[in-house]
């Protein structure tokens, strides 16, 4: 809600030439903002110019650029890291703090606090990874990419929550919280595969050092602490120490975003009467020739009520506000212009025919929606877990279409493994064509009706 939903014009300072002269130039940048989809539709411009950059006479300034090193020195502390791995586990920590700020919020106060309600999207998670991850093997069993069977199991939930954002008001509500739910621990799921099968060698100093500052996180948090520089600099110690002891740093943005509290400090019935009680008073002082906006007794009023206003928040939700912006705007479309680059031509087409890309397509495109549907069905027949409010077993061609067609757009395993495949560089840019092939050929299989009658 804008500052203009609650004040009328007649109520607010007269503004400048300058002001509105610069309100004109920034209103469509707003309007942009408040756009439901502005965030996927930076995300896929971003995705196609990186293709178009991979496959342009300018490719080799691409991979210069991904692999250009940059450090940061501390006194004789030095950490370097190319661009790629700025990206990937440095910008996507925040994104996976705020996913794990939302997911926190929907299973502690959202629409997954209920049990059975939460069980689908986990099962279903647990089925779409596991299905692509077997498929994947069968095709791979004594090969050089046996190993990395992890690969396929993971919907990249940047690309996901994008797609959902261009289907909007298309899919009922009860299915679009199913597969945000879904996507947030399929990736999760992923990430701790990543953090902890593939990690070559673990540093126990460094895990220690993240062990204390989550630790830290714990006191901090039951110490009532709301504050978000106190979350951000002990999580960013947290990120340090994973980074050093190998295990995958943007762990440490889940991990954090556990630790922020969920409570408000006003009961919230009883707000209102706060805000009234601060209204009476301001009313008291402009009864006694208090008017200035600048006199003490004013200010004093106003800031009671901002600090009563902060207190009727959970920090969950005002950091979720905060980082919200930066993460759709900026990590996201910096993330995929930097990660969607995968160079077709035609020695890359002929890889199609090994294992590692058959691997990855197969199980992607059929894999994923199979182990979504079958687990869903089993978890719900079990009467382990409820179907999404407005969703019945009669719209299947629906549900796991959505599914699987967010599902199959990209994988955070393009991402995180294929640059650094256990079987080498060639067989990571096999797994690169292969995630790209999946997305179009799960998307041009699932075209049809967004949902059904039933």
């Amino acid at each position: 809600m804008s500052l203009n939903a609650l004040v009328r014009d007649d109520e607010l300072h007269t503004r400048t030439d300058a002001e509105r002269a610069s309100d004109r130039v920034l209103r469509p940048f707003h309007q942009f903002a408040r756009w439901q989809a502005s965030g996927a539709l930076l995300l896929l411009v971003s995705a196609i110019g990186a293709l178009v950059w991979a496959n342009s006479p300018w490719t080799i300034a691409y991979e210069r650029l991904l692999h250009a090193p940059f450090r940061i020195s501390l006194g004789e502390r030095v950490l370097q890291l190319d661009l790629r791995h700025w990206i990937n586990d440095g910008l996507m920590t925040v994104f996976f703090f705020a996913v794990g700020l939302e997911l926190k919020r929907v299973f502690l106060v959202g629409e997954l606090a209920d049990t059975r309600k939460a069980m689908l999207p986990i099962a279903a998670a647990i089925g779409g990874m596991v299905v692509p991850a077997l498929i994947y093997a069968a095709f791979n069993v004594g090969g050089e990419g046996a190993h990395g069977w992890g690969i396929p199991m993971a919907t990249d939930i940047a690309f996901a929550l994008g797609a959902l954002a261009v289907l909007g008001s298309r899919i009922p509500e009860g299915l679009k919280i199913f597969l945000v739910a879904l996507a947030i621990v399929d990736d999760l799921g992923a990430l701790l595969v990543i953090a902890f099968v593939y990690t070559a060698s673990i540093n126990w100093s460094g895990l220690a050092l993240a062990a204390s500052f989550l630790a830290a996180l714990f006191v901090v948090n039951r110490a009532g602490a709301r504050r978000a520089p106190i979350y951000l600099a002990l999580g960013m110690g947290a990120w340090y120490g994973l980074l050093l002891s190998g295990v995958h740093a943007t762990l440490a943005g889940v991990l954090a975003a556990l630790f922020v509290p969920a409570r408000v400090r006003i009961v919230p019935d009883a707000l209102a009467g706060v805000i009234r009680r601060s209204a009476d008073a301001i009313d008291v002082h402009a009864a006694n020739g208090v008017r200035g906006a600048m006199e003490p007794e004013r200010f004093a009023t106003i800031s009671v009520l901002s600090r009563t206003l902060d207190a009727a928040n959970s920090p969950i939700q005002r950091f979720e506000h905060m980082v919200h912006p930066w993460v759709a705007f900026g990590i996201v479309p910096v993330f995929a212009l930097f990660n969607a680059g995968v160079a077709i031509d035609a020695s890359a087409i002929r890889t199609l025919a090994f294992p590692v890309p058959l691997g990855i397509m197969a199980g992607l495109v059929l894999g994923k929606p199979a182990g979504i549907f079958v687990a869903s069905w089993l978890a719900v027949k079990a009467g382990l877990a409820t179907l999404p409010e407005g969703v019945s077993w009669r719209r299947a061609r629906a549900w796991p279409t959505n599914p699987s067609r967010i599902a199959g757009l990209w994988c955070r395993g393009s991402a995180t493994l294929h640059p650094d495949h256990p079987a080498g560089a060639e067989a990571g840019n096999r797994s690169g064509l292969g995630h790209t092939l999946a997305a179009v050929s799960s998307h041009g299989m699932n075209r049809g009706p967004e949902h059904g009658t039933g």
